[in-house]
């Protein structure tokens, strides 16, 4: 994946929707260390956005970017994760995240959509769906045949996204994700 020339790395597109945006291409590449505190940031605009509502309030003004930039740091010197970010006009418009399967009952043949964020303004451009693919691309070319992933259960959005991507709710639920106030989460799955 190529890098994009002149690209701003670390700026986040504002909330305000430009008419000519989504006509213009974007790019997915591979992140790398530089790209942190861009995904940092990035990752906390798209919480406060997209959870606002689903989510108490201090817990998403309470986000840090410094915590996360130190997260996305550690995540991307390893590599056990594969992170792509999305980027369009040398902005970053969206990042997500897989490997293996965090949860316990999972076989090694099952990997795991961590991430998928994407700038508000991106939202319905059909990036979402690009980057998603992309993803799902990875792990199969890491020999995953099943992936799954956790989201929001009263995220209605979110959960008709994966819906029409083909994931199904495999029945499976749980309250385990701190940074989710441990509000309940739903696990979807589909076969790579």
């Amino acid at each position: 994946m190529k890098d994009v020339a002149g690209a701003s790395r670390g700026s986040v597109p504002s909330g305000e929707l430009d008419p000519t945006r989504a006509t213009r291409p974007w790019s997915i590449r591979a992140a790398g260390p530089d790209d942190a505190g861009g995904i940092a940031a990035l990752h906390v605009a798209s919480w406060r956005w997209a959870y606002r509502g689903l989510l108490a309030d201090g817990v998403l003004d309470a986000m840090s970017v410094d915590d996360r930039a130190a997260m996305w740091a550690e995540l991307l010197a390893g590599d056990d994760v594969a992170v792509l970010v999305a980027e369009r006009d040398g902005v970053l418009a969206g990042f997500a995240s897989a490997g293996a399967s965090r949860d316990d009952s999972a076989g090694l043949q099952t990997g795991e959509v961590a991430a998928i964020y994407l700038a508000e303004a991106e939202a319905g451009t059909g990036l979402g769906r690009a980057l998603f693919s992309r993803i799902q691309d990875e792990l199969r070319s890491l020999g995953f045949t099943r992936a799954t992933l956790w989201v929001l259960e009263t995220n209605a959005r979110a959960r008709r996204f994966y819906e029409r991507e083909g994931w199904r709710w495999d029945g499976s639920s749980s309250d385990h994700q701190i940074q989710c106030d441990r509000q309940p989460i739903v696990r979807y799955a589909a076969e790579l």
